[in-house]
């Protein structure tokens, strides 16, 4: 399946949030291709489904001849996994293999979860995306057509129109708060600065034509240089899947993005450690036509050109993971792409000598876009590696205890922990959503940091402003003992005093009603024992008294001021003051 010339297909991949209807979509599309065999069909590859141009030409008609451009990529070729494994999976050195998205949207239900995830996959990777507006039959009032689109939306009555546009125009909102100018598809000026939003129905067929229509031209205008490749060279490729094929034992589903891939030749693949380096025992792509996700039959092929996928039989195999780069090479060349290989997969697998957490993934793709994604919210990372967690992981998490609380987390995309027992010091995050993942992780971080941060107040001198009470001097000296009403914050045993400027001496101790506490709080009338100081002196009654803060503690307390009360904050300013009288720079 060679492009003509030297311009391969581009690669089409649909994600979105788990309802909006990408594989119903993806169906519909191959469907329509199908029914339009007589111009060319549709070709099935291992993980996708190939509609040449004449095929797209017949689905829409005049559409295409409106565009007034010249077509010379030979088709589209769409990702059967839809979603973000499929996706993530789809990595080539430098970038993603995905030459276009499709993001699917549920028009009536609007973003969720996955969606604003999937546009941060999209963002991350710098993938040029349309939006299929899906569902659009559901709209209230709504009648199937079977029309062009634009004709059928005006056949609409009046109030269906407006509920669509209101739609649609939810989506331009939302997309504008993420970055994204967009419009109705019709009503684009620049397909280069604005996203093109597609309304389309994946149960009626509408909008079909249109979506095929935007994504060929957009590849053509935009694409055809990247879109170039070597159409007969060594190949190169990205492992979709790893599986255990009955009478093939363990086998990869590839991509071919570039060169050719034939029977006997010598590839190298990326692992976990060291490249794969093994020779193509066979090459299998599915019959006509046929549904892969149904066990479809294989035909066994001597060679495959890009863009293209294929099932590979080789040996030794088993360690290989998804999302791993594939290469043919002679056998004078096999050192150069093995370091090369290994270079590639390093640079997600990082591993940093200090902070941060432990990340898990169940391929290499899904661990890079997390990766990308962490990196992007400011998280660090000191170990990444793909599988299942393990006990190395829990003790990797658990040494950051003492020195980086924060990072005591082990987090897990799509993974499991399968009978590990993990440490009641190290958080386990799981989770088959990313965007989930993370925030998930981020509301643990922002609890700990509040707990670790209150805690550090517990060893500071804290804002207190208590009232020598007239009339409740019990002993003048050693110590002397007064009562006191708690004006602001809390009287502590062990708080030194301040008055004018200077410490006068110590709570030693507090009573409540003869009995004996460590704290009272504001509004309590208590007993105190204050030591070095002789009442008539340096205490009078009826005097206002200040907790006297050390200057260092002074400059914790503004930074944790948000855990203070409106009356320490107010107490902390007036020891300021009293302070900087003599001292105008204390504290700062």
């Amino acid at each position: 399946m060679a492009g003509s010339g030297n311009i391969r297909q581009p690669l089409i991949v649909s994600v979105g949030h788990v309802d909006a209807g990408k594989t119903s979509l993806l169906d519909r599309i191959r469907g329509t291709a199908v029914s339009a065999r007589e111009a060319g069909g549709i070709t099935q590859c291992i993980g996708c489904s190939y509609v040449p141009l004449s095929t797209i030409k017949a689905i829409c008609g005049n559409l295409l001849s409106s565009l007034k451009t010249g077509f010379s990529i030979p088709g589209l070729l769409f990702i059967d996994t839809p979603g973000h494994a499929a996706f993530t999976n789809l990595r080539k050195r430098g970038g993603n293999l995905a030459d276009i998205a499709i993001l699917v949207v549920d028009i009536n239900e609007g973003f969720k979860e996955q969606t604003f995830e999937a546009i941060d996959i999209l963002k991350s990777f710098k993938t040029p995306f349309v939006v299929a507006a899906n569902k659009v039959d559901l709209v209230p009032g709504w009648r199937v057509s079977r029309d062009l689109l634009l004709n059928g939306i005006e056949s609409q009555a009046d109030g269906v129109r407006e509920k669509l546009d209101t739609r649609l125009y939810e989506i331009v909102g939302k997309l504008s708060e993420l970055g994204f100018q967009s419009e109705r598809f019709d009503r684009v000026d620049d397909y280069s600065r604005q996203v093109a939003i597609i309304p389309c129905s994946a149960k009626s067929g509408e909008g079909i034509p249109e979506l095929l229509m935007v994504i060929s031209g957009l590849a053509q205008k935009f694409l055809e240089q990247s879109l170039k490749i070597n159409v007969s060279g060594s190949a190169k490729g990205t492992v979709l899947e790893v599986k255990k094929d009955r009478g093939l034992g363990t086998t990869l589903d590839v991509i071919i993005y570039d060169g050719v891939l034939k029977k006997g030749d010598t590839i190298v693949v990326g692992t976990l450690d060291v490249p794969v380096v093994t020779k193509v025992k066979a090459l299998f792509e599915p019959a006509p036509l046929s549904e892969m996700r149904d066990k479809a039959k294989f035909m066994p092929v001597d060679d495959v050109a890009a863009a293209s996928g294929v099932k590979v039989s080789a040996l030794n195999v088993e360690s290989v993971v998804a999302g791993a780069p594939l290469r043919s090479c002679s056998e004078a060349d096999v050192d150069l792409v093995k370091s090369e290989i290994m270079s590639d997969v390093s640079e997600v697998l990082i591993e940093t000598d200090q902070e941060g957490v432990v990340v898990k993934a169940d391929t290499l793709g899904s661990l890079e876009a997390l990766l990308r994604l962490l990196r992007e919210r400011g998280i660090l990372v000191k170990r990444a590696s793909i599988g299942d967690l393990t006990r190395k992981d829990f003790l990797s998490a658990e040494a950051n205890v003492e020195r980086s609380p924060l990072n005591a987390a082990v987090l897990g995309f799509n993974v499991s922990a399968g009978d590990v027992v993990s440490s009641r010091n190290v958080s386990v995050f799981t989770n088959q959503v990313i965007y989930r993942l993370i925030e998930e992780f981020e509301a643990w971080q922002a609890e700990v940091k509040s707990s670790l941060e209150s805690r550090q107040l517990d060893v500071l001198v804290r804002p207190c402003k208590f009232k020598v009470l007239p009339g409740y001097v019990f002993r003048q000296s050693n110590p002397a003992i007064v009562g006191v009403e708690v004006l602001a914050g809390v009287l502590h045993t062990g708080m030194p005093i301040l008055k004018g400027g200077r410490t006068i001496g110590t709570v030693k101790a507090i009573q409540l009603e003869q009995e004996n506490i460590t704290t009272a709080e504001q509004g309590k009338q208590v007993a105190v024992s204050i030591d070095s100081v002789t009442v008539g002196r340096q205490v009078n009654e009826g005097d206002e008294l200040l907790s006297s803060i050390p200057e260092e503690d002074f400059r914790n307390l503004k930074k944790l001021s948000r855990y203070l009360s409106r009356e320490e904050i107010a107490v902390l300013r007036e020891i300021a003051e009293v302070m900087r009288a003599d001292n105008p720079m204390w504290g700062i």
